[in-house]
């Protein structure tokens, strides 16, 4: 099945984009972003949606492992509200993972309220890794359970939307819980990935290599995606 082949059914929260022919080895869900507040329905053609799309071309061409399965996490909601929607929706999408291909290792990158949910999702123990793209982490954003996870924070350091100081002291927090966390500033870029789009897309396919690669790891970061002086870069 090509990329862009949407395969899902009513109700369900995973949509899969390609399905390998042989039996899947890997998975990588894309998660999109959202708002604070919001109960009307989530749509695929939404903007935030939409925006996702080049992210997981780049996480496909990342590779030439045959064996990963690419997917989406769909949304009921657009909002995150009281009860942090997208992070039951991510366990509903890996849930429904486990019952199509039995237990995989699963990389999640998402995007502003979706990095949120993924961070969250990153307790589940089929999440070995997490790409988190201008990632929403408000104060006290939890880390617990997060020990031997490995988890990357890409930041625009021009983002006026969500706060790239907040994802320095999330991953600060994250390593002291014992996770496997970097940050790594994107020069120029913006919250919605445009300035500097190529940027973002060559760092989402270098960390996305190196994690489906022989010996998962993440050695370093290549490109001008990466700000040699940030501390907590790779």
């Amino acid at each position: 099945m090509g990329e862009g082949e949407a395969v899902t059914a009513a109700g369900t929260a995973l949509v899969v984009r390609r399905r390998p022919a042989a039996p899947a080895g890997a998975a990588v869900l894309v998660l999109h972003g959202g708002r604070e507040h919001g109960r009307a329905r989530s749509r695929p053609w939404h903007p935030a949606a939409l925006r996702m799309r080049p992210v997981l071309r780049a996480a496909l061409a990342a590779t030439d492992r045959r064996d990963v399965l690419l997917g989406e996490v769909r949304y009921r909601f657009q909002g995150w509200n009281a009860t942090a929607d997208p992070v039951i929706d991510t366990a509903r999408a890996l849930d429904e993972l486990r019952a199509s291909t039995g237990e995989l290792p699963v990389i999640l990158v998402g995007h502003s309220m979706g990095a949120r949910a993924a961070l969250r999702a990153a307790a589940d123990p089929s999440v070995h890794a997490v790409l988190a793209l201008a990632p929403w982490c408000p104060p006290g954003e939890p880390v617990d359970r997060l020990a031997g996870t490995n988890l990357v924070l890409l930041h625009g350091d021009r983002d006026r939307v969500t706060d790239p100081g907040e994802s320095a002291r999330y991953v600060r927090r994250a390593r002291r819980a014992g996770a496997r966390a970097g940050l790594v500033l994107v020069r120029g870029g913006d919250h919605a990935m445009l300035r500097r789009g190529g940027d973002w897309h060559r760092a989402v396919a270098s960390v996305v290599a190196q994690l489906l690669g022989p010996e998962p790891g993440l050695t370093g970061l290549a490109g001008e995606a990466c700000a040699a002086e940030d501390p907590l870069r790779w």
